[in-house]
């Protein structure tokens, strides 16, 4: 039978042939079929770790949660069961970035892939949405915001959707670091698909993030994998220092290679830049705050290693693969360690030695404890910056629901001599409250509309001939542009018609004077939109009991990471995989906690004193590592962390997540 398998598929005869010749369980061929597909699209002979059991969960229809660390193949947890079935599959994710990528990484592969995001016209999501229901289509990548739209409702039905992907599931999560209320409607597919299964992806997410991704998610007979949290290749080292600038140009001159500076604000990442660059380092910045144009121009120079650091703020990185960076410094320290663990974990994808350095001084330490009463305002503070943002915006009690604005926080912060920290944060609660939308990276392109029949526009082109090149260009490069408003690039029009760009703008604004077109210039500021009417002052209203818990558990976040920044003796990768639960992970060997434990020398006599002394406190004690060094005053607190390691890792001794020390269960 084997052997009939191999001949059939060396003369070309396709799976479902195979089985109708040979009765082959069906899966067994979905096995065959899943290698098969991976070898043909991505040219692997073998799964990762754990990809295989969520693909196959996927094939059996369970909801499945699959926790996997940054650049540990979740895309293809995902794209080959979707190739394994008939249908669709429908990825939900936020980032346009990374919809952009994999699409086009699909298409260069032969796969069929769709995407619909923020700045599209009407007339291509349309299109889109149709090819998804009626085409070939393998993959439509939308972000969680279209789901709700008429337009998108409309055409679901349509479609025969054999997967549900959602990516960075941990949006959904109030309790998470980066929780999106969009993500929260997600579940209501569910009434439209129910015997579709779900696969959420998350690359950090707390034990009880996961249980509230699988609550929000409606997941029935659900599955969950995560792999482990240990990067064997990647060294984590901490350093207190005086001088920042001076500790980061010796790590960059001593670790050769492509490198992220992590930086707090976007003035720091100019700094930064500027700094390297005098240095003679090939190096640039990027932020939120530079046009869409030039970032992707600055993204794409760094990823072909014609930029060798690239100073940034978080806005960068996510949804890039570049396997080869060496090295990620936070110049800044991060607010939490699911964000430090993805940033850093965007060094050494290709398994070889990479470095994650983080640098801060005590000032920056102490200033984290000051963060929550500035991230989370009180009730009063969020309604004077809400009632602000209305007068601004000059919208009127009762109205305003679903306009959109320009929104510059500077400007606004200015205006009514608010702390833009202040601002930001309590507008960010507006946002996670539903009653606004704000969006920092946005991109819309130019649009354009005749406002005439065809008749008039002759008429206008006898009286006006300098505009006829003009005009002709418009009607032959885009279709339906009397009926709705065409997405128009003003770059390529001028090269077709064979003027310069700056004409072409110019004089579509004059046709606009005229009233012959309704033209939108392109936009890339930032974007306010109003989900609710405007509140009047009296019924202003928010969710206290649910704020109040997302403020505990940000403190929660603030105290882990502190704990990882200052703690001179465990082994960071064992901080980091215990924040996430994973219990089991052993010291590195690599981060310069165990780099300086290994300095220590203890004689077997000291050792063995040392086992007795942990073993019998853990068995007569339930405290935590605080309690047993207070007790242990007569050896160093390093030698009773490399034994505790030790026992640890020899399964002696269980240590949570919080530090309680208990002896094994056998």
């Amino acid at each position: 039978m084997v052997l009939y398998l191999f001949c059939t598929l060396g003369c070309g005869l396709s799976v479902k042939n195979i089985l109708t010749k040979t009765g082959i369980k069906n899966r067994v061929l979905t096995k065959i079929s899943i290698h098969q597909t991976l070898k043909e699209n991505w040219g692997y002979d073998e799964f990762r770790p754990l990809q295989e059991d969520i693909i196959n969960s996927i094939l059996e229809g369970k909801d499945t949660l699959a926790l996997l660390p940054t650049g540990g193949g979740k895309s293809i947890c995902f794209q080959v069961p979707a190739l394994a079935k008939e249908g669709i599959c429908l990825v939900i994710s936020p980032l346009i970035a990374l919809m952009k990528d994999q699409v086009e990484g699909l298409k260069k592969k032969g796969i069929l892939a769709l995407s619909i995001y923020s700045g599209m016209s009407f007339l291509e999501v349309k299109k889109n949405l149709q090819n998804a229901a009626h085409g070939n289509y393998k993959f439509l990548y939308v972000s969680p915001e279209r789901l709700e739209t008429d337009l998108f409702l409309d055409y679901l039905p349509s479609m025969n959707i054999n997967l549900v992907a959602v990516d960075e599931a941990h949006c959904i999560s109030q309790w998470g670091y980066d929780f999106r209320p969009s993500y929260l409607r997600i579940a209501t597919l569910r009434e439209q698909l129910p015997n579709v299964p779900i696969l959420a992806l998350t690359a950090s997410a707390t034990q009880s993030v996961q249980n509230d991704i699988c609550e929000k998610l409606l997941f029935k007979n659900e599955q969950r994998f995560r792999q482990s949290f240990e990067r064997a290749n990647l060294s984590y080292s901490v350093f207190n220092v005086v001088s920042k600038q001076n500790k980061l140009l010796e790590i960059i001159n001593n670790v050769k290679g492509s490198g992220i500076v992590y930086c707090k604000s976007r003035k720091q990442t100019k700094d930064i830049a500027e700094l390297l660059t005098l240095n003679n380092i090939k190096a640039d910045y990027y932020h939120a705050g530079l046009s869409n144009d030039e970032r992707n121009k600055r993204q794409e120079n760094w990823i072909n290693n014609g930029t060798r650091i690239i100073a940034c703020t978080n806005a960068f990185g996510m949804g890039i693969d570049k396997p080869n960076v060496r090295l990620v410094i936070h110049y800044s320290v991060p607010d939490c360690i699911e964000n430090y663990y993805q940033e850093a974990g965007r060094a050494g994808r290709d398994g070889k030695r990479a470095y994650a350095v983080m640098l801060y001084n005590n000032r920056e330490v102490a200033d984290l404890q000051l963060q929550s009463n500035i991230r989370y305002p009180d009730k009063a503070t969020i309604k004077q910056v809400y009632i602000a943002t209305m007068n601004y915006l000059q919208v009127a009690a009762g109205a305003g629901e679903g306009m959109s604005f320009d929104f510059d926080m500077a400007s606004f912060s200015a205006a009514f001599k608010i702390n833009i920290l202040t601002a930001t944060y309590a507008i960010k609660t507006l946002e996670q409250e539903e009653i606004l939308w704000f969006n920092e990276v946005f991109f819309k392109p130019s649009t354009l509309v005749f406002n005439t029949d065809r008749e008039q526009l002759e008429d206008f082109e006898k009286q006006f001939p300098s505009f006829e090149k003009l005009i002709k260009g418009l009607l032959r490069s885009y279709e339906g542009i009397f009926d709705y408003p065409a997405t128009i690039y003003e770059t390529e029009l001028a090269r077709f018609i064979k003027k310069s760009t700056e004409e072409v703008k110019k004089e579509l604004k004059q046709l606009q004077q005229y009233g012959i077109v309704s033209y939108e210039a392109q936009k890339d500021t930032p974007q306010l939109s109003l989900r609710i009417n405007r509140m009047y002052a009296d019924s202003f209203m928010i969710n206290l009991d649910d704020y109040n818990e997302r403020k505990n558990n940000f403190d929660t976040r603030i105290k882990a990471i502190a704990e990882f920044i200052t703690n001179t003796i465990r082994c960071r990768s064992q901080i980091i995989g215990n924040y996430f639960n994973d219990l089991a992970i052993k010291s590195c060997g690599i981060c310069d906690n165990c780099i300086n434990l290994k300095s220590l020398r203890i004689s077997k006599e000291e050792f063995e004193q040392i086992a007795h002394f942990i073993l019998d406190w853990s068995e007569q004690h339930s405290g935590g590592i605080k309690e047993l060094i207070e007790k242990g005053k007569t050896f160093k607190k390093e030698k009773i962390w490399k034994v505790v390691d030790y026992l640890h890792s020899e399964k002696k001794i269980t240590v949570s997540r919080e530090g309680a020390i208990s002896l094994a269960t056998r």
